[in-house]
């Protein structure tokens, strides 16, 4: 099969006033009409036909979702670029089956057989430098490709092997726990390399001090002798290791009560890399009580910490030579602003707030490997020649970013380069690495407002910007020549993901794929293809393929949307760009019209606040809330309009609109549904006395936000496993945004919702998991009671006992939704 593209110059779409972008799509994927958006042309990618007396229902809707179809997951490419494999959910099955695709033949994959599966290689498989050998990890074991195609395991225990890593000479490295091993591919020996030990050093036996101790060892010759006896026995392995070298090197030590954050090998194999900080025990408050249980008990289920109680080790770093053993600890103090008191603006207007004075001064910030969400790569890379070594650093008060390089002579860290946020570095758009050919950095950076491309050469005093725009670059992939970064990106408009490659010798950009909705890819090995998983609004994700050029046909691999869900009459949303009156820019929304909306008397409406506040959902893509689009259909079919909006916070726009909730969340998000409410007033026929909302998770304390700081703006709501206290939630996430509590507490009354919730007077739902270890229990139970003491009447709460935060049981979803439809049907 085949789809035609149109011709998509580059828009500055945050420039946009107001304007509506309606993607449709075509199971056939014959030509369809043009979309423009800017001077944009916005292709479709699939309308199914539908039957249109089907109607929707909500025991469907929440059903177990296999019935929509089960789409491809965790797909990678064969390492000769012939074939892809991928993972399917078993039908009524939590277990996934691997399957195989070649490029030419079936529409959909064969499975591979169990037997088998050892030799498919994986995602993250690892080549030699000249790219004839191949390692991959499969249920704990290593095994290699050679270059005749012949499989050889390394390994066969049941013992967890990671890692496996070639040299620059080809010799064969993993690791088991954090003891590193070489392989000698010849002869299958494994040769222990070093282990590194979170204990102290032996030592040789030493007189203990003290009075007593000093005259036992004089007067009593048993005692004198088992100290001379211990003694010589130290002193025999101590020589044995020097002298003999059929033993394992002697492991590097740590001391005790330390953690391994993270370690890394050179390819030369003469250096390693090594985080570490102190262990902490566990916080034995943070419990999660689980009501039902197998035997019938209350179970008491460890959690994470809280934000407010959470307290950040910092890290160290050593330098370990493989060669001599020795350590060398690398000094965080090369780096710029490494002990500046970056929080001192907070730090005072907390301080006047209880009528003290904050003093300014040096502090001594603590500083660790940078830690993404969104990439699994270590904050630690080596170039492939193993000459040089990058460090992705942050700081725990999550206002720097740093990488720097080792200086293997001096036994100190180079700085190259500084990304600075007063708000917060963000968690994403950190991909970082070298050039294979030179010793240069690329990495991405936000530094300009939008994630962007830069290199820096080790030898430059700054770094270059190669992208340039209103959008997002993310996942950059480097070919092995040097000749070209691929990236995604949302050029064109902000709901639209593409994938593109810059050319750096030239510093153009291509543009690879036209597809509309969302488009990730994985680069084939021989780097001459793409294996794309391309979505629409009304497309689930699914597998496709395309020469790794411009204006390349595109070719569907695989097509698992169930017949079923191709024959619902579904409504595509419209993204329109909602005019701000506080920012600039426009909110970017999805509407979802009934057909005839315009039509009668003003119609009921519904805002839907999306969870994960960092999070796009107002994009051209499948939505991973399937069931909340199914939902919103549902409300269509029954002339509801519904809105569901990227307020600020959401991603994909930029620097400024996701740190615009520093410090004060649930202001600006809610003075966005302001905007959408009057717009949905003036534009699409709604009664403003007729429009309910809801969310879950980040979406259900909007929802609260919403009814208690702006009453008149909804008459019902319902919020779902929601934050009442941000105090209470994780520090990773929270502390970005609010600092933490001891320091901040301003932000932290100011941005929940407990504190505000004398102002609710609309009914309001409240649907909460009892075990669930993200949004604790607890916020629900103890607004609950805020709300007893403030004697509101117009409330209620829904309890799920056996669900976490994201509900697994179809039961579950349905008695959820139901209360949710049953609020607006009797308040709307």
């Amino acid at each position: 099969m085949k789809i035609f593209h149109h011709t998509m110059p580059g828009a500055a779409w945050l420039g946009a006033a107001c304007a509506t972008l309606l993607l449709t799509s075509n199971l056939s994927f014959a030509k369809a009409e043009p979309i423009t958006w800017n001077n944009a042309v916005v292709t479709s990618a699939a309308v199914y036909q539908t039957d249109p007396a089907i109607r929707l229902s909500m025991e469907q809707i929440m059903a177990d979702p296999d019935w929509l179809g089960r789409s491809p997951q965790n797909a990678f490419w064969a390492a000769d670029s012939s074939q892809v494999f991928y993972q399917q959910k078993r039908a009524g099955s939590e277990l996934l089956d691997w399957y195989q695709r070649p490029l030419a033949g079936a529409d959909n994959g064969v499975t591979v057989p169990l037997s088998q599966l050892h030799q498919i290689g994986s995602s993250n498989v690892q080549y030699s430098a000249d790219k004839q050998l191949q390692a991959w990890v499969f249920e704990g074991n290593i095994f290699v490709r050679q270059a005749d195609g012949q499989v050889q395991q390394i390994t066969r225990s049941n013992a967890n092997h990671s890692q496996p890593q070639f040299l620059a000479d080809n010799q064969l490295i993993y690791r088991q726990g954090w003891t590193y091993f070489s392989v000698d591919l010849s002869t299958g020996l494994s040769s222990e390399l070093i282990s590194l030990k979170t204990e102290d050093k032996p030592k040789a036996p030493a007189t203990p001090s003290g009075y007593l101790a000093q005259e036992q060892h004089k007067l009593i010759g048993y005692i004198a002798k088992t100290q001379r006896d211990k003694t010589e026995q130290h002193e025999a392995k101590a020589a044995l290791h020097a002298a003999n070298p059929s033993l394992a090197p002697v492991a590097a030590y740590f001391g005790k009560d330390q953690q391994i954050v993270d370690a890394s090998l050179s390819p030369k194999a003469d250096y390693i890399l090594v985080a570490v900080r102190k262990a902490k025990p566990r916080n034995e408050k943070d419990i999660m009580p689980n009501y039902i249980t197998e035997n019938g008990d209350i179970a008491a289920q460890p959690v994470r910490w809280r934000v407010n109680d959470f307290k950040p080790e910092p890290q160290r770093l050593f330098l370990v030579s493989l060669t001599d053993g020795t350590q060398h600890p690398l000094s965080y103090t090369s780096l710029l602003g490494y002990n500046e008191d970056v929080l001192a603006e907070v730090k005072a207007e907390n301080a006047k707030a209880k009528g003290e004075k904050y003093k300014s001064g040096k502090v001594i910030r603590d500083i660790g490997l940078m830690t993404d969400w969104y990439w699994s790569q270590s904050a630690i890379r080596w170039h492939n020649s193993g000459e040089q070594v990058a460090i992705m650093l942050k700081a725990f008060d999550n206002k720097d970013r740093w990488i720097a390089t080792v200086d293997f002579a001096k036994k100190t860290l180079v700085p190259q380069h500084r990304l600075h946020d007063k708000a917060w570095v963000n968690y994403a758009f950190n991909d970082f690495g070298w050039f294979n050919n030179s010793p240069t950095l690329y990495f991405l950076s936000e530094e300009s407002g939008y994630s962007h491309l830069y290199t820096k050469p080790l030898n430059s005093r700054s770094a270059k910007k190669l992208t340039h725009g209103t959008f997002e670059v993310s996942n950059p992939v480097l070919t092995s020549n040097d000749d070209y970064l691929y990236f995604k990106a949302n050029v064109s408009h902000p709901g639209v993901y593409e994938v593109y490659r810059l050319n750096l010798a030239s510093a153009t950009t291509e543009q690879l794929t036209r597809l509309g909705g969302m488009t990730d890819f994985t680069l084939a090995p021989d780097e001459q293809k793409l294996l794309l998983r391309h979505s629409t609004n009304l497309m689930p994700e699914d597998l496709f393929l395309a020469l790794a050029q411009p204006n390349a046909e595109v070719v569907r691999l695989t097509d698992t949307v169930s017949a079923e869900f191709k024959s619902l009459p579904l409504v595509a949303p419209q993204v329109v760009a909602v005019p701000s009156n506080h920012t600039r820019h426009p909110v970017f929304s999805k509407v979802y019209y009934p057909a005839d909306y315009q039509q009668g008397e003003a119609r009921r409406a519904v805002v839907f606040n999306h969870g994960a506040g960092y999070l796009q959902n107002s994009d051209l893509g499948w939505s991973g809330y399937f069931r909340e689009f199914l939902f919103h259909n549902l409300l269509v079919q029954q002339g509801y309009v519904v809105l569901d909006m990227d307020f600020r916070a959401s991603k994909g726009y930029g620097r400024d609109w996701r740190t615009a909730i520093y410090r004060q969340m649930g202001t600006p998000e809610i003075e966005d549904l302001v905007d959408g409410v009057n717009w949905l007033v003036a534009n699409a026929n709604v009664d403003r006395k007729r429009i309910g909302t809801y969310g879950g998770s980040y979406g259900g304390f909007m929802t609260f936000m919403a009814l208690f700081k702006e009453p008149e703006l909804f008459q019902a709501g319902a919020a779902l496993r929601p934050v009442s206290d941000w105090a209470y939630y994780n520090h990773p996430y929270t502390s970005n945004i609010l600092n933490t509590p001891d320091i901040d507490p301003i932000a932290y009354e100011r941005s929940s919702p407990i504190y505000f919730s004398q102002g609710l007077n609309k009914p309001l739902l409240i649907n909460a998991p009892m075990v669930d270890d993200n949004v604790f229990f607890q916020d629900v139970v103890r607004l609950v009671q805020r709300l007893i003491e403030q004697e509101k009447q117009d409330f209620e709460t829904a309890i799920y006992p056996v669900e976490p935060h994201g509900f697994r049981q179809p039961s579950s979803w349905l008695d959820e939704y139901r209360r949710i439809y049953k609020l607006f049907e009797q308040n709307l």
